[in-house]
Formats: C-alpha cells, sequence, structure tokens
C-alpha cells in the first residue's frame, strides 16, 4: 500500500504539504511523475509548475539524490532501496472545478493536481491521511478509513476523487434504486433540503431509468457556492465538482436553473467518458495529449442530455428547456468557425484551443455543435420510427459493448452502433454534420417542424450588427461577420469613441451611413462604413407552434416524455 500525507500549516499561503510513502519498490533508479493534465479538461495544464521543495529519503531518513529528468519526471537513485518517503509543497491557490484549494476555511483537493505516482504501482491501494482541525468534515467519493482517512483502490481511483473538507460543509441526501445520492455544499446555497431533493431526484431517476442503473453504489455532487461569478463543472468516478455563483443569485430561478443544468451534465458523465470512453483514453495517459475524434460523443451528447433529461423528468419547463435549445443555436450560428472545421477536427483540436476562443472562424465548440449534432441524431431516429426508438437506444448499446471492461470506442464504433439502431446507413450524416460542415439548417429545419416546433431565422437587434456586421463588447469591437462593411474598416479590439457623433452604448437609428471615432493601438482614427442589402449575426430560434395540432402534440410529447 502506497500513502499520502497532506498538511499545511498557514492557510493563508495556499501551500500544501505533502509525504508520499513507498513501502515496496526495487531497481537502481525510480520515476516518480506528476500528471500534466486531469480528465475532464482535455489540454495540458503543466501541474508541476506548482511544486516546490522536493526531497527524497529512504527508510533510514537518508535523504537520496534526484535530477529532474522532464517537466513531469523526477528520477531518484535508489541504489536497490525497497522503501522510500518523498516531501513536497503544492501551491493550492486556484479555486475551480478542477484545481487544489487551501484556505483558512476549507480544503479543497483535486489529487491530479498534487499527487505524484510511479509507473509500476498505479493499481496499488493508496492511503490518504488528512491533517485537519477536529471540526471539520470529509465530503469525498474515496472510501472512509478511520477520522480524517480515505482509501483510494488505485492511483486511478485516487486520482479521479476530489475531496472537500472543512466545518461549514452541508449535506443533503436522498436514494434512487438503492443507490445513495449526496449533495455537499461548500458556501450558501437558499434552496431548503426538501427543495434540492425535489429537483435533483427526478432527473437522477430519469438517467437510471434510460441506462438501465447505475454504475456505483454511492454518488457525490460537490458544489462550491461561491460569493462571485462562476460556472464550472468536472466530472468524476462517482462525484462531481460544480463551482457556481454569485451564491447570493442562486435564490433566482435563471441561476439555479445553471446549478441544475451543469449537475444534469456531470451526473450523465458518470456513464459517458467516465466508463463509457474513447479508445485513445484507455487507459488516461497522464503525461501527454490523449487526442480522440469523438469530443462530440463525450461534451456534445453530454450537453444534450444534461437540458433534455431535465425537461423529461419535469424539473424544467417546455419553455425553459427552448431557451436552453436557442442559447445552442444563437452560439452555432454566430460562429463563422462552423463553416471551416467540421466538429470532428475540433475534437481532435481540443488539446490545441479548445477551451480558449481562438482565431476567428476556426474551429467549433464540441459542446455546442456536439449537442445540435446529438439533436439532429435523436430526431432522425425518432422521425424513421415514429418516436419508438431514440438516441437512447444508440448509447445504450454503446454502453453495453464498451463499458464493461472499459476497452472503448472509436468513431467508427459510434457509427456502427447508431446505423444498427436506425437500420441503415447514415453515412451522410457523418460525412456532413461530423465530418464535415454541411449546414445544420438543412437537418433542423424539417426535423423541428416534425415535432411541432418553428424554426425561423431571427435578425440582430442592434443597427451596427445587423446592417454593419460588428459587435461591441465593453465599446471595443468583440466579434466581425465574415464579408460585412465593418470588414473593410474595422480590427478586433478596435475601441469605439462614438459612433455617428454618439456614445456607442446609445442606440443607433438604422441608417445606411456609420462614421466612428476609434482608437487602435494608441491611434485615433476615424472609419466610415456604408451598409449593403446583406444582414449579419442572423440567428435561428425554436419555439412551439402558435397552432399545434394533435398530431404535433403527440410527437413533441413523445420527444420531450411530456405529460
Amino acid at each position: 500500500m502506497l500513502k499520502f500525507q497532506i498538511s499545511y500549516k498557514n492557510p493563508l499561503t495556499h501551500i500544501l504539504k505533502l509525504k508520499l510513502e513507498i513501502d515496496k519498490i526495487y531497481g537502481d533508479q525510480v520515476n516518480l511523475k506528476l500528471p500534466v493534465w486531469r480528465p475532464g479538461r482535455y489540454e495540458i495544464q503543466n501541474f508541476p509548475k506548482r511544486i516546490r521543495g522536493f526531497k527524497v529519503a529512504d527508510n533510514r531518513g537518508k535523504q537520496l539524490s534526484f535530477k529532474k529528468t522532464a517537466k513531469d519526471t523526477w528520477t531518484i537513485d535508489i541504489q536497490e532501496r525497497t522503501s522510500l518517503t518523498v516531501e513536497y509543497e503544492y501551491f493550492a491557490g486556484l479555486l475551480d472545478g478542477g484545481n487544489t484549494w487551501l484556505d483558512d476555511e476549507q480544503l479543497y483537493v483535486n489529487p491530479i493536481n498534487c499527487c505524484m505516482y510511479e509507473a509500476s504501482s498505479m493499481n496499488e491501494e493508496i492511503e490518504i491521511e488528512l491533517d485537519l482541525p477536529q471540526d471539520y468534515t470529509i465530503a469525498s467519493g474515496l472510501k472512509p478509513n478511520g477520522n480524517h482517512k480515505l482509501t483510494a483502490k488505485s492511483y486511478y481511483q485516487l486520482v479521479d476523487s476530489p475531496i472537500f473538507a472543512s466545518a461549514s460543509l452541508r449535506t443533503v441526501g436522498y436514494t434512487v434504486g438503492g443507490h445513495e445520492f449526496f449533495i455537499h455544499i461548500q458556501g450558501d446555497v437558499p434552496q431548503t433540503d426538501e427543495e434540492l431533493i425535489a429537483d435533483f431526484k427526478p432527473f437522477t431517476e430519469k438517467q437510471m431509468e434510460v441506462m438501465g442503473g447505475f454504475p456505483c453504489r454511492h454518488y457525490h455532487f460537490l458544489i462550491q457556492s461561491l460569493p462571485y461569478k462562476a460556472y464550472h463543472g468536472v466530472e468524476h468516478w462517482n462525484s462531481t465538482v460544480i463551482c457556481l455563483g454569485p451564491s447570493q443569485d442562486l435564490g433566482k430561478r435563471e441561476l439555479y436553473k445553471e446549478l441544475l443544468g451543469v449537475s444534469s451534465h456531470e451526473l450523465f458523465h458518470t456513464w459517458n467518458v467516465i466508463r463509457l470512453r474513447p479508445k485513445e483514453m484507455v487507459p488516461y495517459n497522464f503525461s501527454g495529449e490523449n487526442y480522440h475524434e469523438t469530443g462530440f460523443v463525450t461534451e456534445g451528447i453530454t450537453t444534450y442530455y444534461g437540458d433534455l433529461f431535465l425537461v423529461r423528468s419535469g424539473v424544467f419547463s417546455v419553455e425553459e428547456y427552448m431557451t436552453e435549445l436557442n442559447k445552442l443555436l444563437k452560439r452555432h450560428y454566430e460562429n463563422e468557425g462552423r463553416k471551416s472545421y467540421s466538429v470532428a477536427q475540433s475534437s481532435f483540436d481540443l488539446w490545441l484551443d479548445g477551451y480558449e476562443r481562438g482565431v476567428p472562424g476556426r474551429k467549433v465548440s464540441i459542446y455546442n455543435e456536439g449537442a445540435l449534432a446529438a439533436l439532429i441524431l435523436d430526431l432522425s431516429i425518432r422521425q424513421k420510427f415514429n418516436n419508438a426508438r431514440s438516441l437512447d437506444d444508440v448509447i445504450r448499446l454503446l454502453w453495453q459493448r464498451h463499458s464493461k471492461d472499459m476497452s472503448g470506442y472509436t468513431l467508427a464504433d459510434y457509427q456502427l452502433a447508431a446505423e444498427s439502431v436506425y437500420e441503415g446507413s447514415l453515412e451522410t450524416y457523418f460525412e456532413q454534420i461530423i465530418l464535415g460542415t454541411h449546414p445544420y439548417e438543412h437537418y433542423l429545419a424539417p426535423l423541428l417542424e416534425w415535432v411541432g416546433l418553428d424554426f425561423k431565422k431571427k435578425d440582430a437587434e442592434k443597427v451596427e450588427e445587423r446592417l454593419f456586421g460588428f459587435r461591441l463588447l465593453e465599446n471595443r469591437v468583440d466579434m466581425i461577420a465574415e464579408n460585412s462593411p465593418a470588414e473593410l474598416g474595422l480590427c478586433l479590439n478596435d475601441l469605439v469613441v462614438s459612433i455617428n457623433g454618439k456614445k456607442p452604448t446609445e442606440a443607433i437609428e438604422a441608417c445606411n451611413l456609420l462614421n466612428l471615432e476609434v482608437q487602435r493601438m494608441g491611434v485615433t482614427k476615424n472609419v466610415t462604413l456604408r451598409s449593403t442589402n446583406s444582414q449579419y449575426f442572423q440567428v435561428y430560434e425554436v419555439q412551439p407552434k402558435a397552432n399545434m395540432n394533435e398530431h404535433d402534440q403527440h410527437l413533441l410529447c413523445g420527444w420531450l416524455e411530456l405529460k
């Protein structure tokens, strides 16, 4: 068994002290490593940059020599010693869904950030002891093993099991089908225990109904309710960390809806990506990129189902679900990258720039475009079989074929599962929607019409966006539409001082000419833009038909499982 001890002296410094005891090791050298990325965030984050004070000793306390041989690797000369004690410090100064945080109110640990590993012992049991104030309680998916002690079956389980510890944790529990679910809250959430259970339990039940059970005995929602604006969720083996704020707005439906949405999304990850995983990530390689083309499955399908399960379980109204669907459509149609880069290409490049805006018109979001691609496939199957089959069947089939032994699936496996359910070729769909840049509206218009929804184009409200093709954010040019008048006179990040003699925050009347004063890299320029007959920043929106007939209602109810 390996042992980790985690302690600290002054929590306000954010410095954690870690001790690793290895009792069985052989050879002349050993390589200790720290991951450079974490599951759930497919980008290199280089956690070793937060390590300091590394030292190692044998069982007699003698300090051993070591050398840093890679950015994530410490090579130790052990000379046939069989046990080691490794000590180092970690800066726990980032509070979000995937990092580690220490202050005078809590300790929040993502072990993948700070716990080292040795390749030959990754499947050994690990004990974690936390040196904490006596009044602190712990919340984690790991097995309790005494006061402030936890046990992991392997390194893989350890680093997929975040830990909350504080004196002010609030825990709410409920049970579904013999499986226990816990909502642990650090911070303020105004909803009562009964209100939380009334919303969390239905979408949990619906997901378990669709997937035919639940893959773990216990599950933990670890929620950081923060006093400032925040939105982040990360999936784990039998838990999730969710950071949301500002906490004072959680009493309002809008932010509470976000909590429910991200919670449903992360719970579905328990199946999709935690256990049903792309083959390229079986097992995880913590030393570098795990490139894969199927991010649109892991994140896109999960994004689609996150909100869909909420309306199917009655937690969201139809109007609330349409609002979320329209957000996806707006992001899609305002991103010129949809014309040049497929969702499969964007999945592969997730490791390159997937979590940043990127250069204009280069890529799409696997979350957003993947969700719309899932909607298209779901409705295509439902239309062919009159709602008797759906994407549910595809995911269940993929789960049956590739999750039990965690063998992983490929893009070809996903297509095969979809075609098995569809009972026919989906080659055109995969070529155009997954591997290509075919306009989504060619699929969405007839499919949404089939389930009783109007799918209509909506013009941008602001004159500068609609007629001239530029969008401002805090008076700076934030977006420029392709082939628009703005493209001939403006640059991204130009500071707009005035438009037709008015402040840029004032409304502009419809006109054919704009005279702008802008500052570009410290130089003031006067720019004139002339409108054409084209319009820009147009998006599509959906809403239920005003005069829905009984057949339309039947199909919509079949898709959304409305009573």
